[in-house]
Protein backbone atom coordinates (compact mmCIF):
# COMPACT_ATOMS: atom_id res chain seq x y z
CA UNK A 1 0.00 0.00 0.00
CA UNK A 2 3.05 2.26 -0.13
CA UNK A 3 2.06 3.56 -3.57
CA UNK A 4 -1.35 4.74 -2.31
CA UNK A 5 -1.58 8.15 -0.60
CA UNK A 6 -3.20 8.25 2.87
CA UNK A 7 -6.88 7.68 2.21
CA UNK A 8 -7.95 9.77 5.22
CA UNK A 9 -6.94 12.91 3.29
CA UNK A 10 -8.94 12.11 0.14
CA UNK A 11 -12.40 13.46 1.21
CA UNK A 12 -10.95 16.87 2.05
CA UNK A 13 -8.99 16.99 -1.19
CA UNK A 14 -11.95 15.90 -3.34
CA UNK A 15 -14.28 18.49 -1.78
CA UNK A 16 -11.67 21.26 -2.04
CA UNK A 17 -11.02 20.33 -5.68
CA UNK A 18 -14.73 20.28 -6.51
CA UNK A 19 -15.39 23.72 -5.00
CA UNK A 20 -11.90 25.16 -5.49
CA UNK A 21 -12.40 26.52 -2.00
CA UNK A 22 -11.11 25.25 1.34
CA UNK A 23 -13.88 27.12 3.16
CA UNK A 24 -16.71 25.50 1.16
CA UNK A 25 -15.07 22.09 1.47
CA UNK A 26 -14.86 22.58 5.22
CA UNK A 27 -18.55 23.50 5.40
CA UNK A 28 -19.57 20.40 3.45
CA UNK A 29 -17.40 18.07 5.57
CA UNK A 30 -18.25 19.71 8.90
CA UNK A 31 -14.65 20.52 9.76
CA UNK A 32 -12.59 23.71 9.87
CA UNK A 33 -10.81 25.33 6.93
CA UNK A 34 -7.56 24.80 8.82
CA UNK A 35 -8.24 21.07 8.97
CA UNK A 36 -8.91 20.99 5.22
CA UNK A 37 -5.67 22.87 4.62
CA UNK A 38 -3.77 20.37 6.78
CA UNK A 39 -5.21 17.44 4.80
CA UNK A 40 -4.20 19.07 1.53
CA UNK A 41 -0.73 19.90 2.81
CA UNK A 42 -0.23 16.29 3.92
CA UNK A 43 -1.15 15.05 0.44
CA UNK A 44 1.15 17.58 -1.20
CA UNK A 45 3.99 16.41 1.05
CA UNK A 46 3.27 12.81 0.09
CA UNK A 47 3.26 13.64 -3.64
CA UNK A 48 6.16 16.04 -3.33
CA UNK A 49 4.36 18.61 -5.51
CA UNK A 50 1.65 21.28 -5.05
CA UNK A 51 -1.91 20.26 -5.82
CA UNK A 52 -3.36 23.76 -5.46
CA UNK A 53 -2.26 27.28 -6.30
CA UNK A 54 -3.10 29.49 -3.30
CA UNK A 55 -4.61 32.84 -4.29
CA UNK A 56 -5.89 35.86 -2.38
CA UNK A 57 -9.42 34.65 -3.04
CA UNK A 58 -9.76 30.90 -3.12
CA UNK A 59 -7.50 28.27 -4.64
CA UNK A 60 -6.94 26.77 -8.07
CA UNK A 61 -5.92 23.23 -8.97
CA UNK A 62 -2.53 22.68 -10.55
CA UNK A 63 -2.30 20.35 -13.56
CA UNK A 64 -1.25 17.55 -11.22
CA UNK A 65 -4.11 18.43 -8.91
CA UNK A 66 -6.63 18.35 -11.77
CA UNK A 67 -5.46 14.89 -12.79
CA UNK A 68 -5.66 13.50 -9.28
CA UNK A 69 -9.04 15.19 -8.64
CA UNK A 70 -10.54 13.55 -11.74
CA UNK A 71 -9.27 10.17 -10.57
CA UNK A 72 -10.67 10.67 -7.06
CA UNK A 73 -14.08 11.79 -8.32
CA UNK A 74 -14.36 8.82 -10.67
CA UNK A 75 -13.35 6.43 -7.89
CA UNK A 76 -15.85 7.92 -5.42
CA UNK A 77 -18.62 7.70 -8.02
CA UNK A 78 -17.80 4.05 -8.71
CA UNK A 79 -17.74 3.26 -4.98
CA UNK A 80 -21.17 4.88 -4.58
CA UNK A 81 -22.60 2.96 -7.55
CA UNK A 82 -21.21 -0.31 -6.22
CA UNK A 83 -22.60 0.36 -2.76
CA UNK A 84 -26.03 1.03 -4.24
CA UNK A 85 -25.97 -2.28 -6.11
CA UNK A 86 -24.85 -4.26 -3.05
CA UNK A 87 -27.28 -2.66 -0.61
CA UNK A 88 -30.03 -0.89 -2.60
CA UNK A 89 -32.42 -0.80 0.36
CA UNK A 90 -29.96 0.97 2.64
CA UNK A 91 -28.24 3.25 0.14
CA UNK A 92 -30.11 5.93 -1.76
CA UNK A 93 -29.56 5.87 -5.51
CA UNK A 94 -28.43 9.42 -6.22
CA UNK A 95 -27.84 11.23 -9.50
CA UNK A 96 -26.40 14.74 -9.66
CA UNK A 97 -27.31 17.34 -12.28
CA UNK A 98 -25.51 20.68 -12.61
CA UNK A 99 -27.85 23.25 -14.05
CA UNK A 100 -28.45 27.01 -14.23
CA UNK A 101 -31.14 28.25 -11.81
CA UNK A 102 -33.26 29.67 -14.65
CA UNK A 103 -33.42 26.29 -16.39
CA UNK A 104 -34.39 24.65 -13.11
CA UNK A 105 -37.09 27.14 -12.14
CA UNK A 106 -38.61 27.69 -15.57
CA UNK A 107 -38.27 24.33 -17.31
CA UNK A 108 -37.16 21.50 -15.04
CA UNK A 109 -39.10 21.95 -11.79
CA UNK A 110 -42.57 21.30 -13.18
CA UNK A 111 -41.28 18.22 -15.02
CA UNK A 112 -39.43 16.57 -12.12
CA UNK A 113 -42.57 15.02 -10.57
CA UNK A 114 -42.85 12.88 -13.70
CA UNK A 115 -39.32 11.56 -13.18
CA UNK A 116 -39.99 10.95 -9.47
CA UNK A 117 -43.13 9.00 -10.31
CA UNK A 118 -41.37 6.89 -12.93
CA UNK A 119 -38.23 6.32 -10.85
CA UNK A 120 -39.08 6.62 -7.13
CA UNK A 121 -35.82 4.92 -6.10
CA UNK A 122 -33.60 7.54 -7.76
CA UNK A 123 -32.95 10.82 -5.95
CA UNK A 124 -31.92 13.74 -8.17
CA UNK A 125 -29.49 16.23 -6.67
CA UNK A 126 -29.38 19.58 -8.51
CA UNK A 127 -26.25 21.67 -8.03
CA UNK A 128 -25.09 25.06 -9.26
CA UNK A 129 -22.72 24.75 -12.27
CA UNK A 130 -20.31 27.57 -11.30
CA UNK A 131 -19.38 27.98 -14.98
CA UNK A 132 -18.22 24.38 -15.29
CA UNK A 133 -17.43 22.99 -18.74
CA UNK A 134 -17.70 19.35 -17.62
CA UNK A 135 -19.90 17.71 -14.94
CA UNK A 136 -16.87 16.35 -13.07
CA UNK A 137 -15.75 19.90 -12.26
CA UNK A 138 -18.65 20.22 -9.81
CA UNK A 139 -18.95 16.57 -8.86
CA UNK A 140 -22.01 15.99 -11.07
CA UNK A 141 -23.07 13.22 -13.44
CA UNK A 142 -24.72 15.51 -15.97
CA UNK A 143 -24.43 19.18 -16.87
CA UNK A 144 -26.82 21.48 -18.75
CA UNK A 145 -24.74 24.29 -20.23
CA UNK A 146 -25.82 27.39 -22.19
CA UNK A 147 -23.97 28.78 -25.18
CA UNK A 148 -22.61 27.98 -28.62
CA UNK A 149 -21.33 24.48 -29.34
CA UNK A 150 -18.90 23.41 -26.59
CA UNK A 151 -15.43 22.06 -27.26
CA UNK A 152 -16.34 18.75 -25.64
CA UNK A 153 -18.91 16.18 -26.74
CA UNK A 154 -22.42 17.47 -26.07
CA UNK A 155 -25.96 17.05 -27.34
CA UNK A 156 -28.53 19.75 -28.01
CA UNK A 157 -31.24 19.77 -25.37
CA UNK A 158 -33.17 23.03 -25.93
CA UNK A 159 -32.96 26.00 -28.26
CA UNK A 160 -31.69 29.20 -26.60
CA UNK A 161 -33.20 31.55 -29.22
CA UNK A 162 -34.50 34.71 -27.55
CA UNK A 163 -37.56 36.77 -28.52
CA UNK A 164 -39.25 39.90 -27.15
CA UNK A 165 -41.63 38.78 -24.41
CA UNK A 166 -43.88 40.52 -21.90
CA UNK A 167 -46.74 39.82 -19.52
CA UNK A 168 -50.22 40.02 -20.97
CA UNK A 169 -51.02 42.70 -18.41
CA UNK A 170 -48.18 44.89 -19.74
CA UNK A 171 -49.30 44.35 -23.34
CA UNK A 172 -52.87 45.33 -22.50
CA UNK A 173 -51.71 48.42 -20.58
CA UNK A 174 -48.92 49.75 -22.82
CA UNK A 175 -49.42 47.98 -26.17
CA UNK A 176 -50.01 47.17 -28.86
CA UNK A 177 -46.51 46.50 -30.20
CA UNK A 178 -47.35 45.49 -33.76
CA UNK A 179 -44.14 46.87 -35.29
CA UNK A 180 -40.53 46.59 -34.09
CA UNK A 181 -40.32 50.38 -33.94
CA UNK A 182 -43.19 50.40 -31.41
CA UNK A 183 -40.90 48.66 -28.93
CA UNK A 184 -38.75 51.79 -28.76
CA UNK A 185 -41.49 53.42 -26.72
CA UNK A 186 -41.69 50.48 -24.29
CA UNK A 187 -39.68 49.72 -21.17
CA UNK A 188 -36.98 47.36 -22.42
CA UNK A 189 -35.45 45.20 -19.69
CA UNK A 190 -31.90 43.86 -19.96
CA UNK A 191 -30.21 40.62 -18.95
CA UNK A 192 -26.63 41.39 -17.79
CA UNK A 193 -25.95 43.93 -20.59
CA UNK A 194 -27.83 46.02 -23.15
CA UNK A 195 -26.10 44.24 -26.04
CA UNK A 196 -28.86 41.67 -26.57
CA UNK A 197 -31.45 44.34 -27.29
CA UNK A 198 -29.01 46.24 -29.53
CA UNK A 199 -28.48 43.07 -31.52
CA UNK A 200 -32.22 42.38 -31.86
CA UNK A 201 -33.04 45.96 -32.95
CA UNK A 202 -30.11 46.06 -35.37
CA UNK A 203 -31.85 43.66 -37.74
CA UNK A 204 -34.45 46.42 -38.31
CA UNK A 205 -31.84 49.22 -38.51
CA UNK A 206 -33.10 50.55 -35.20
CA UNK A 207 -30.99 51.93 -32.35
CA UNK A 208 -31.54 51.22 -28.69
CA UNK A 209 -33.06 54.33 -27.14
CA UNK A 210 -31.41 55.99 -24.18
CA UNK A 211 -32.94 55.74 -20.76
CA UNK A 212 -32.54 54.11 -17.39
CA UNK A 213 -34.24 50.73 -17.87
CA UNK A 214 -32.75 48.29 -15.33
CA UNK A 215 -30.09 45.72 -16.14
CA UNK A 216 -30.54 42.44 -14.26
CA UNK A 217 -27.51 40.38 -13.33
CA UNK A 218 -29.43 37.10 -13.44
CA UNK A 219 -32.11 35.84 -15.82
CA UNK A 220 -34.28 34.69 -12.92
CA UNK A 221 -34.48 38.31 -11.76
CA UNK A 222 -35.28 39.46 -15.28
CA UNK A 223 -38.06 36.94 -15.89
CA UNK A 224 -39.62 37.75 -12.49
CA UNK A 225 -39.88 41.40 -13.52
CA UNK A 226 -41.34 40.46 -16.90
CA UNK A 227 -43.92 38.19 -15.25
CA UNK A 228 -44.82 41.05 -12.89
CA UNK A 229 -45.68 43.25 -15.89
CA UNK A 230 -42.79 45.65 -15.51
CA UNK A 231 -41.60 45.63 -19.14
CA UNK A 232 -40.37 43.66 -22.15
CA UNK A 233 -37.35 41.36 -22.14
CA UNK A 234 -35.60 39.06 -24.57
CA UNK A 235 -36.35 35.54 -23.36
CA UNK A 236 -35.34 32.04 -24.47
CA UNK A 237 -38.84 30.95 -25.39
CA UNK A 238 -38.08 27.24 -24.97
CA UNK A 239 -37.85 27.82 -21.20
CA UNK A 240 -41.16 29.65 -20.84
CA UNK A 241 -43.42 27.48 -22.99
CA UNK A 242 -45.84 26.86 -20.13
CA UNK A 243 -46.39 30.56 -19.35
CA UNK A 244 -46.85 31.21 -23.07
CA UNK A 245 -49.36 28.40 -23.53
CA UNK A 246 -51.30 29.56 -20.46
CA UNK A 247 -51.42 33.10 -21.83
CA UNK A 248 -49.47 34.63 -18.95
CA UNK A 249 -46.63 35.71 -21.23
CA UNK A 250 -46.87 36.91 -24.82
CA UNK A 251 -44.16 36.63 -27.47
CA UNK A 252 -44.28 39.90 -29.43
CA UNK A 253 -42.22 38.78 -32.43
CA UNK A 254 -41.09 35.47 -33.88
CA UNK A 255 -37.84 37.10 -35.02
CA UNK A 256 -35.12 35.77 -32.75
CA UNK A 257 -31.52 36.34 -31.80
CA UNK A 258 -29.01 33.84 -30.35
CA UNK A 259 -29.94 31.36 -33.07
CA UNK A 260 -26.54 29.71 -32.69
CA UNK A 261 -27.00 29.07 -28.97
CA UNK A 262 -28.50 26.07 -27.20
CA UNK A 263 -28.82 24.49 -23.81
CA UNK A 264 -26.41 21.57 -24.14
CA UNK A 265 -26.54 18.29 -22.23
CA UNK A 266 -23.06 17.07 -21.28
CA UNK A 267 -22.37 13.74 -19.57
CA UNK A 268 -19.55 12.70 -17.29
CA UNK A 269 -17.02 10.31 -18.75
CA UNK A 270 -18.14 7.60 -16.35
CA UNK A 271 -21.93 7.39 -16.11
CA UNK A 272 -23.95 5.11 -13.82
CA UNK A 273 -27.07 3.30 -15.02
CA UNK A 274 -29.22 5.67 -12.95
CA UNK A 275 -27.52 8.74 -14.45
CA UNK A 276 -28.15 7.29 -17.91
CA UNK A 277 -31.83 6.98 -17.01
CA UNK A 278 -31.94 10.68 -16.07
CA UNK A 279 -30.05 11.60 -19.25
CA UNK A 280 -32.56 9.79 -21.45
CA UNK A 281 -35.50 11.28 -19.52
CA UNK A 282 -34.14 14.81 -20.04
CA UNK A 283 -33.83 14.14 -23.76
CA UNK A 284 -37.40 12.84 -23.89
CA UNK A 285 -38.73 15.89 -22.03
CA UNK A 286 -36.95 18.26 -24.41
CA UNK A 287 -38.44 16.44 -27.40
CA UNK A 288 -42.04 17.17 -26.34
Amino acid sequence: MKDIPPLSHIPAFEAAARFESFARAAKELGITSTAVSQHIRALEDWFGTPLFIRKARGVQLTKQGQKFASTCQTAIREIANSAAQISPKKTKRKVSLACQPSVVSLWLTNRLPDFMERHPDIQVSIVYPFGAAMPEEVGADLLIRHGTIPDQAAEKLLSAETRPTCARSYLEKDGPFNEPSALLQARLLHDETEEAWRQWLRQYDLDLPGGSAPVFGDFNLLISSIQAGYGIGLCPTSLIEQDISEGKLVVLSEDATDKDKYYWLIRAQSLSDDAEILRQWLRDQAAF
